[in-house]
């Protein structure tokens, strides 16, 4: 779970850590509707061991939808690319 940065609340899998002395260590994590994405090592907050979260995760599961998807949940046409919480 990401805590601080551009992708605050996005949730994913850490895939992998590039270590730069000197300077900031990133962190390259892909969310369950498999986009990747990377930010500083300290946005990082461990919720789990990959498969399942230790506590319970928001509504929308974490995933940021596109302005139209946003849009489009606002105004109740939920087959636009929401997230389900069926899955």
């Amino acid at each position: 779970m990401l805590v601080g940065g551009n992708n605050i609340g996005r949730i994913g899998n850490l895939q992998s850590l590039e270590k730069h002395p000197g300077s900031f260590e990133i962190a390259h994590v892909k969310d369950t509707s498999g986009q990747n994405f990377s930010t500083r090592l300290s946005n990082i907050l461990v919720i789990g061991d990959g498969k399942t979260p230790a506590i319970s995760i928001p509504k929308g599961q974490g995933i940021r939808l596109s302005l139209i998807q946003e849009r489009d949940v606002r105004l109740g046409d939920e087959s636009a690319g929401a997230v389900s919480d069926e899955e």
